[in-house]
Parts: structure tokens; sequence; C-alpha cells
């Protein structure tokens, strides 16, 4: 395993290139099972470990798959998947791998997949994708740790979410593309990725509206066709360099970045005392003095996301003043609080609310990422802090963050990469 070892006090100056989104990419390779003619070019494809842990599952299936990482391409064939049982060896590294239940369905049928892992964030239940799942006419069955469902064919029907799921939307979207009938999904999710999938869909020949809505409606059509597409941007990894300049200090450009996305973090960075600028192909992000206190309380899009949070708890330690963050979304998702501690912050956790007064300045110590966005959160502290901090279980952050020591190197990090 890896380790992050990082001199803080660093000034960052400079641009960084936002790759493809994981969060988009992710149900997009699940996606290309539908395709039962022809190949998906998929362009702006980071390479992560989350992307590598798919395209096992895909070749688990039987796909075809040509992964050049340093042209950011995946070509897949789905045209030969014969089998429909995705093995807990794989599925168990990687939440997002239930994603290939909804195609498996929706073109053969079947589907046997099982309970996912990745990241502890607390209840993250699949009970939300399997009553979608029978709302549309299957048959879900939990043996084992598997979950399997049939369908002789999808017939369509309402999906209701008692709240916004952002891959239990993906799923059922997925599954009723090649469906009889309409599929509806209500309380979907509004994130800019599931439009992002839609749109991939349509390119396939899929017949979807309302995505970005709560109300998305799925129309079945008879086929699906391979399709040349490029995913967007993630939202994500340019809201963290932008944490990054905030407590460093500096000026980067973030090529690809895109506001949209990134409304309610970047009105935080503002309130804090950041420049944004929204540029024609990105985002220019500079910050020159102290930060000053925040209240922030995570919710679905388009409210503040979850994955930013760890972040902004970052920027709050070191900021003028007392800030509150109230997370809403994942339960236990202040594990990176006793971490940030370690650095000198000034925390108090109380359930799903964290009280933080700003300290003048974090101090260097040795860290453990548990999660890919507690992760980033411990490498934007470093890079504010004073002194050296190694930051352990680096993997972590690379199921998210492509190349993320040579990215800020290239900015004017003091940062390395060590065995541990």
């Amino acid at each position: 395993m890896d380790k992050l070892v990082i001199n803080g006090g660093k000034r960052l100056t400079g641009r960084i290139g936002i790759g493809g989104s994981k969060n988009s990419v992710l149900p997009i390779l699940a996606g290309t099972i539908l395709a039962s003619d022809g190949e998906c070019i998929i362009d702006n494809v980071p390479n992560i470990r989350d992307i590598d842990a798919m395209l096992k599952v895909l070749k688990t299936l039987g796909a075809e798959v040509n992964h050049d990482g340093e042209s950011h391409r995946v070509i897949i064939s789905a045209k030969n998947i014969a089998n429909f049982r995705a093995p807990y060896e794989l599925v168990r590294q990687m939440r997002a791998s239930f994603l290939v239940m909804g195609p498996l369905l929706g073109r053969f049928g079947q589907a046997e997949v099982s309970l996912p892992g990745g990241c502890v964030l607390g209840a993250r239940p699949v009970d939300l994708h399997i009553k979608g799942f029978q709302s549309i006419g299957a048959v879900v069955s939990d043996k084992e740790g598997y979950i399997r469902a049939t369908a002789e064919k999808i017939r369509g029907g309402e999906a209701f979410f008692d709240r916004p799921s952002h891959t239990g939307t993906e799923n059922i979207m997925l599954a009723g593309a090649l469906g009889n009938g309409i599929t509806r999904i209500v309380n979907a999710a509004c994130d800019p990725e599931v439009v992002d999938l839609a749109n991939f869909l349509i390119r396939m020949g899929a017949r979807i509206q309302g995505a970005g809505s709560t109300f998305i409606e799925i129309e079945g059509v008879e086929r699906l066709y391979g399709c040349h597409y490029d995913a967007m941007p993630d939202r994500l990894v340019a809201g963290t360099y932008a944490c990054a300049v905030a407590i460093a200090g500096g000026e980067l450009f973030l090529e690809n970045a895109r506001e949209s996305d990134l409304q309610m973090p970047l009105m935080k960075l503002r309130d804090m005392g950041v420049d944004v600028i929204q540029m024609e192909n990105g985002l220019a992000v500079s910050c020159q003095n102290r930060l000053k206190s925040v209240d922030i309380t995570t919710f679905p899009f388009p409210g503040f996301p979850t994955d930013l949070q760890s972040c902004f708890m970052a920027l709050c330690a070191v900021s003028d003043g007392v800030s509150n963050i109230v997370e809403t979304v994942f339960e236990n998702r202040m594990g990176h609080a006793m971490e940030l501690k370690r650095l000198g912050a000034d925390i108090r956790v109380m359930g799903d609310r964290a009280v933080i007064s700003g300290v003048e300045h974090l101090h260097g110590a040795s860290v453990m990422a548990s999660d890919i966005r507690a992760g980033a959160a411990l490498v934007v502290a470093a890079l504010g802090a004073k002194g050296t901090t190694e930051i352990l279980r680096a993997y972590h952050i690379d199921r998210g963050y492509e190349n993320i020591d040579e990215a800020l190197q290239s900015v004017g990090a003091d940062i390395k990469r060590l065995a541990e």
C-alpha cells in the first residue's frame, strides 16, 4: 500500500485539467450491457481503481473490453454477454457494481448480483433498487448474499423513491430502457451524472424524458446500439481542487470544470472569501486571505453534495469563526473529523452535526484515509498545514482521483507517494 507525504504551506499556482466523472462513467459502463449491436466507445474515462473494478465485472459477464488508459478511452462490445452473475469478490470492492443489475435485467430478463461493498458510510441499502425493480415487473429474491431478479420482460410502471437515490434512479432507468411500455421514476435524483447517463442512453437509441428533474419517463424500445460518447467532467474532483487552493492560497485554473455542476459549493466558497470566476472552458479559483466560517447542510442535488462535505470541513477547521456542518444524506459520514483533529482541528461531532471552531493553522501528523472523500479531505488539510503530514491507505483516494499527487505537484504542492 502507498501513502502520501505532504509538506504543507506551499501556494498553488497553475492549471489542473478535470477529467471524466467517476460517478458518471460507472453507470455509463454498466449501460453498455444494453447494446446488442455495435461497440460503445466511451471517452474521458478516468484511470482510477473504481473504473478498473467495473471493467473487471463487465469482463466477467462476457463483454469484450479494450481500455486505453493513455487516451482515457474504453471500447466495449456487449453482444456476446452470456453470464448474468456478478460475483461477490468483484462487487464487494465497489458499491456502483450493483448498477449492472438494471441492464442485465432489462436486456436478458435475469440478473444475479452480490450485495455491494465500497466505502463504509452507514446504511446504504439497496432496498430502493429492489422495490423499483418490483414495481416495473421484476421478481426479486435475496439468497446467500446475492440479489436475484427475473422478468420475462420489463413491463413498465411507476417506481417511487422515498428519497432521491442516485444509483437507484440510474438502475431503474437502465432496466426500463428496453422494456415494454413506459417506466416512470417519481422523486428521481436530479444529479448531473444522472443526466449524463440519460444522454448516453439516448445516444444509443433510448427514449428518455425528464432527466435532471424529479420525474423521469422512459419509453422502452426494442433494441439499443453502440455509440460514441464523451463523459462529463468530474464535479467532485473539481470541487476538491477548489478547496485545495482555498486552504493553501494561490490561483488555479480548473480546466473543463463547470459552475452549473457546483453551484452550491461555489456559493459557499465565495461566502468564505474565495474568488471563483466561470471562464469559457473552466473555473478560475483564487484565495489570498484567511477563510471565513460558514454553515453547511448536505442535501441531494441541487443541494450541497455530501461528497464534498469532508473537504469543506477541512476548510472550516482553519476559518475565522465557528462553522456548523449537518450531514443529511449518509449516516456515519463524520469519520474524517477524528483524523482532522489529529492535525489540530477543533471539531465537536454530535450525531449528524459537527461544530468546527477555526484555528490559526493545522500541523502535520500521521493520519489514515477511511474512504475516498475522507482521504481527499486529509489531502486538502495537509496542503494548508504546517509541517509534514503522512496520509496512510492512499488506495482509498486512488479510487476516485487520478494521480492526485502528480496533479498537485504540477501546481506547486510538495507531495510525494511512498510505499507504506
